[in-house]
C-alpha cells in the first residue's frame, strides 16, 4: 500500500512540475479594432462600443490598429475618454506598413497604454486647424516682442486652442510615461517621426512587424489602467476581430460631408416638387426623410453656418428664378451663392472631412444648364408674335352639335365653348368644321 501511494505522488508531481517550473499560463484573449481613414463621430462610436464589448466578453486588452490622416477634435476626446476609462488595456499599434497616425491619430497613439509601430509608418504633425481659417496658429506660450502692438482677438482664441491641445497631450504623455516635449513639439511645430525615430525618443514603447510581434514584445510589461497598475500577459493569446457593426456602418455613411450633402439637396429639391406638384406625395416624403438625415448629420459635424447660409441664399435665388424669370442676373448669383457656400461649409482642414469638388461642380452645372434652358425658352416666347383672340378662333376646328342644311345656320362646339354657325353646305350632325370667317357673334364654317 505504501508503495502505491509512492508511486502516486511521483506521478502527480512529474505533471505538476513543467507547469510550477514555467508558471502560470495566460488565459483569454485579445480583441482587435481597425480604425482607419479620418476620425468621426462613426470612429467614436466603434472605439467605444468596441470596448465595452470586450469588456462583456472578457476580454484581456485590446489591439487599435491605426492609419488614420487625423479628424475632428470631439470625435478624438471621445475616443480619448473611451480608452482612459476602458478597464481592458489598450495597445495602441500604427500599422501597416505606409501608415500614419498623424494629427488626431498622434494624440489617440499617446492615449493608449501601449504605443507600438509597424515598419515604415509615421507619427506627428498634431497642430490643431481651427474650422474655416488656413492660416498657421500661433506659437502657444512665445512672448511677444517689445513694443509690439496687441494681438487680435482670433489670435486669442487661436492661442487658446494651442495651449489646450498642448495641455492635452502633455498630460497624455505623462500619464504613460512617453516623450512630453517631443508631444509638444508635434502639436506646436507639427513635428513628425518616424517608427525607428520615434522608438529611439521615447515616443512608442517599441517597434513590431505585425500584431503577435506586438503581443510578444508587450509581454511583462506594466500599464496604468482604470487606476489600477497591471502586468500584461498576451503573448500567444487568441486574437479576435470586432467588425463595426451596421449602426456603425451607417452612422459612418450619413457622416461623410459628401454624402450629408447630398442627403440636404435631395430633401430641399424633393419638398420644391412637391410644392410645385401637389399630391404626388413621394417627392415629398422622400425629401422630409433626406432632409432630416442630412440635418443630423450637419449635428454632428463642424457645419460652417456661413456657408450654409450662402447656400440657402442660392437655393432661393435659383427658385426665384424659374419663378419669375428675369434676364438671369438673379439665377446667375444664385448659382455663385450655392457654390460657394458649398465649398465653405465643411471647412476643417482635415483630409477627407471636405465636400467633393466634382460633386459641387456637377451639381453647379445641372443648375446653370437649367437656367441657360429657360432663359432660351423666356428669349424665344419674347421674340414671337403674340395671337389674339380672333386669330386662334380662325384656326380652330370644332363637331357640329345639330345637322345644317345649305346656306343654313346650327351650332357647332369650337374650343370647349358652343358657337352658332353657318355654313354654305350641306352637313350632318357630328361633322368636323373649321373655322373660315367670323361676323360679329356667328362663325362660318366649311367642312375640316
Amino acid at each position: 500500500m505504501a508503495s502505491a501511494l509512492l508511486v502516486l505522488a511521483l506521478a502527480l508531481s512529474a505533471v505538476a512540475g513543467p507547469a510550477a517550473v514555467g508558471g502560470p499560463r495566460a488565459t483569454g484573449f485579445v480583441v482587435r479594432m481597425e480604425l482607419t481613414g479620418p476620425i468621426g463621430p462613426a470612429a467614436a462610436e466603434y472605439v467605444d462600443e468596441t470596448l465595452a464589448r470586450a469588456q462583456r466578453d472578457g476580454a484581456t486588452a485590446v489591439v487599435l490598429r491605426m492609419d488614420t490622416p487625423g479628424g475632428l477634435s470631439d470625435a478624438m476626446r471621445t475616443i480619448i475618454a473611451s480608452i482612459l476609462a476602458s478597464k481592458q488595456p489598450v495597445l495602441g499599434y500604427v500599422a501597416p506598413g505606409g501608415a500614419r497616425a498623424a494629427s488626431a491619430g498622434t494624440y489617440i497613439l499617446y492615449a493608449c497604454q501601449i504605443a507600438a509601430m509597424a515598419p515604415a509608418t509615421h507619427v506627428g504633425a498634431a497642430t490643431p486647424v481651427p474650422l474655416g481659417d488656413a492660416a498657421p496658429l500661433p506659437l502657444g506660450n512665445t512672448p511677444a516682442p517689445a513694443g509690439s502692438t496687441p494681438r487680435p482677438e482670433s489670435d486669442a482664441e487661436a492661442t487658446k486652442v494651442l495651449n489646450d491641445a498642448i495641455a492635452s497631450i502633455r498630460t497624455l504623455a505623462q500619464l504613460n510615461g512617453r516623450n512630453a516635449e517631443w508631444a509638444e513639439q508635434a502639436v506646436r511645430g507639427a513635428a513628425t517621426l518616424t517608427a525607428d525615430e520615434a522608438l529611439q525618443k521615447h515616443v512608442i514603447d517599441f517597434v513590431a512587424a505585425d500584431t503577435d510581434a506586438l503581443l510578444r514584445s508587450a509581454e511583462g510589461h506594466r500599464v496604468h489602467v482604470a487606476g489600477n497598475d497591471i502586468t500584461l500577459h498576451v503573448a500567444g493569446l487568441p486574437v479576435r476581430d470586432y467588425a463595426p457593426n451596421w449602426r456603425t456602418h451607417l452612422l459612418g455613411i450619413v457622416t461623410h460631408p459628401t454624402i450629408a450633402y447630398m442627403l440636404l439637396l435631395a430633401g430641399v429639391y424633393g419638398l420644391v416638387l412637391e410644392a410645385f406638384h401637389p399630391g404626388v406625395l413621394l417627392p415629398g416624403i422622400a425629401g422630409a426623410i433626406c432632409l432630416l438625415i442630412g440635418l443630423y448629420a450637419l449635428q454632428l459635424l463642424p457645419v460652417n453656418y456661413a456657408g450654409l447660409a450662402l447656400m440657402a441664399l442660392g437655393i432661393a435665388l435659383v427658385l426665384a428664378e424659374l419663378l419669375a424669370p428675369s434676364v438671369g442676373a438673379i439665377g446667375i448669383g444664385g448659382v455663385v451663392a450655392f457654390v460657394i457656400g458649398s465649398i465653405m461649409l465643411f471647412n476643417t482642414g482635415v483630409p477627407g472631412y471636405a465636400v467633393n469638388l466634382g460633386v459641387i461642380g456637377g451639381i453647379a452645372f445641372s443648375a446653370a444648364a437649367l437656367l441657360a434652358l429657360l432663359l432660351r425658352q423666356v428669349t424665344r416666347s419674347r421674340r414671337t408674335r403674340p395671337f389674339n383672340g380672333d386669330a386662334q378662333l380662325l384656326r380652330g376646328t370644332g363637331e357640329l352639335l345639330h345637322g345644317v342644311t345649305a346656306g343654313g345656320e346650327s351650332w357647332a362646339r369650337i374650343g370647349g365653348e358652343q358657337w352658332r354657325v353657318r355654313c354654305e353646305s350641306a352637313l350632318p350632325a357630328g361633322a368636323r368644321v373649321r373655322v373660315v370667317g367670323r361676323d360679329g357673334l356667328l362663325l362660318r364654317v366649311t367642312a375640316a
